[in-house]
């Protein structure tokens, strides 16, 4: 439970402009409720009541656990936290508008990053795509441990291929919605993967950031940095299946079409807690199109 009269007031409404000053009371008092499980949303009520505006207080708090999440991890042997991409969920949205769509929030967790959205790609577009990746699709590779390149694994059983960016209108035009939704650059993004999962192809659980400890991983890196999220769209809804598992948190969201998963990671670490797959297809076949995201320009 969070107490307001012991939160360090602002001098209220006519103070919000400027950058808020985290005083080291302050910064232990977020700290102190964010150890005793107290939920971000009520944290943040509780510095409103205090006299803190709405974004200098969730500029505070963010700044503060982010900092505080750093000195952890770094006492732990984590890699450091970069920046990911975020869309605006902060004040619990049900519909996020971008140039030439709305788009649905279906559910948001905090812990790991994860949205799921309704209503990102329309039926049409999902069909135009498949057809459009259908007379390229392939057997998936995955990119080996050892090196940088790319050998057919077991624990992917599915076809595949890959967009350049921007290499078809609508190609185009979706990453601009999902730079938009995002807030990420467009030229920060990899080639957008289309994949089919036939009955009983699967993509078991794993994760999408690069291993530090993997000797290919340096020349990987050149190309944009570390992968910092993933979108994960349903092309078609399967007959049965196909679900996409997030094992660490007992989740699993149902494939349906125009509907997308998104997750970010800010540390290349399982503490994120995006270990994930693909469950097997039982009946008909799965289509996705995966965009993944760098820290820089993706070259």
């Amino acid at each position: 439970m969070t107490h307001s009269h012991h939160i360090p007031t602002t001098r209220g409404a006519g103070a919000v402009a400027a950058a808020p000053a985290i005083t080291p009371e302050l910064r232990a008092w977020i700290i102190a409720q964010a150890q005793a499980n107290v939920a971000a949303p009520a944290l943040l009520q509780s510095m409103q009541a205090a006299g803190w505006d709405e974004d200098v207080a969730l500029t505070a708090l963010q700044t503060t656990l982010r900092e505080h999440l750093d000195e952890v991890a770094a006492q732990r042997g984590m890699p450091p936290a970069v920046p990911v991409p975020m869309p605006a969920l902060h004040d619990s949205p049900t519909r996020l508008a971008v140039a030439d769509r709305s788009i649905d929030v279906l559910l948001s967790m905090a812990n790991p990053r994860l949205a799921v959205f309704g209503n990102l790609l329309s039926g049409d577009e999902c069909e135009a795509l498949i057809a459009a990746a259908r007379p390229r699709m392939a057997r998936s590779l995955t990119v080996a441990s050892n090196s940088a390149t790319e050998e057919v694994n077991d624990d992917r059983t599915s076809d595949g291929m890959f967009f350049e960016r921007g290499e078809i209108p609508l190609v185009q035009a979706l990453e601009e919605r999902i730079a938009q939704l995002l807030h990420w650059p467009i030229e920060n993004g990899e080639g957008l993967q289309v994949l089919r999962y036939l009955p009983g192809a699967q993509y078991k659980p794993h994760y999408d950031y690069f291993d530090p400890t993997e000797p290919s991983t340096t020349r990987i890196l050149r190309r944009g940095g570390q992968r910092v999220a993933t979108l994960v769209m349903y092309l078609n809804t399967p007959a049965q299946g196909g679900g996409t598992t997030f094992p660490d948190v007992h989740l699993e969201v149902a494939p349906q079409r125009g509907n997308a998963v998104f997750f970010s990671y800010e540390r290349p670490h399982p503490s994120t807690r995006t270990l994930h797959g693909g469950a097997p297809v039982l009946a008909g076949e799965k289509w996705v199109a995966t965009k993944w995201l760098r820290e820089r320009e993706f070259t």
